[in-house]
């Protein structure tokens, strides 16, 4: 019987729900669900520059499931590029590091401040906010 996962640390989560090709009425299909834990590691390495070791510390994980990770982020990436898909962001195996919520008027992500006894979004002031899932 495999191990099961433990979850991944994401700092931030992705600031999109998804992606859609422009320009291509024909992308027909399921959508390409790529993880939080997968954005993280895109962002850590592609974006940050980190290295796999540091990137890995970030995320608490061992180096080499920090790069079976990136390489499954970077294949559905591709995926959906090449095959003219939607990119949709899916919780995953992933905590994040912070209390994280979002926006259902704007769809504004944030934290709140510990001082802060508010629920509201700071971008519109609506209080239709939510727990990021």
């Amino acid at each position: 019987m495999a191990r099961p996962k433990s979850l991944r640390k994401v700092v931030k989560p992705p600031g999109f729900k998804g992606y859609k090709p422009y320009g291509n009425p024909n992308s027909l299909g399921t959508p390409v669900e790529l993880h939080y834990e997968e954005y993280e590691a895109l962002k850590l390495a592609d974006f940050d520059l980190m290295n796999h070791l540091e990137a890995s510390k970030v995320m608490g994980v061992s180096r080499a499931t920090f790069a079976r990770i990136y390489e499954r982020a970077r294949r559905k990436v591709a995926l959906a590029l090449v095959e003219v898909k939607e990119i949709k962001a899916v919780y995953g195996h992933a905590y994040l590091d912070k209390s994280w919520l979002v926006c259902n008027a704007c769809n504004a992500r944030f934290t709140l401040p510990q001082t802060g006894s508010e629920r509201n979004c700071p971008v519109c002031r609506s209080f239709n906010v939510e727990a990021v899932k």
